[in-house]
């Protein structure tokens, strides 16, 4: 199958020159040469990590934090690695909002980390930072649930939500799992 589709991007002169260009050609030369059963999942998840890649399945860990309500209420979540903290609270039922379902396009998921926490994450987009201007209480360490994915060293971390969120009681919706 890929050689038939190599044959035909080479007929096309602008693709074919593309079949030169180093990176692709190393992609393809892997693509080749990984001649393993499609059925043979173990075999598979081998070639992926060797190749760089996570299986989300066999290395995600699970990571426990607290998030802290408005109200003093605290609850207490585990998710998996690479989760974000919006949907995270969505599948414990924190009121966390999330009006644009993690598209950044909102500050309804604004949260507030700890110091050393916040000090550890990449630093926000300006998407986000521009989303962030419009939430309410900001604090020096706020970002957007959405765009935090848990990580190990999370570990027993507490999140405090904001006093108010803008949008929230508009329609008096409270968030739903999906």
């Amino acid at each position: 199958m890929l050689g038939a589709i190599v044959r035909s991007t080479a007929s096309c002169r602008p693709c074919a020159r593309l079949l030169y260009h180093p990176a692709i050609a190393r992609s393809i030369h892997v693509v080749a040469s990984m001649r393993f059963p499609l059925t043979s999942t173990a075999r598979m998840q081998s070639y992926q990590q060797a190749a760089g890649f996570r299986s989300s399945a066999a290395l995600a860990k699970e990571v426990s934090v607290t998030f802290i309500e408005s109200d003093g209420n605290e609850v207490q979540a585990t998710g998996e690695e690479g989760t974000n903290l919006m949907e995270l609270a969505h599948e414990n039922d924190v009121d966390l909002e999330g009006a644009c379902e993690g598209a950044c396009a909102c500050s309804t998921c604004h949260v507030i980390l700890d110091d050393k926490i916040f000090d550890d994450l990449p630093e926000p987009t300006d998407e986000e930072n521009d989303m962030l201007d419009l939430a309410f209480g900001l604090t020096d360490t706020s970002r957007l649930g959405c765009q935090v994915l848990l990580t190990p060293e999370m570990e027993g971390m507490r999140i405090k939500l904001p006093s108010a969120t803008r949008n929230f009681y508009v329609d008096g919706a409270k968030p739903a799992h999906h």
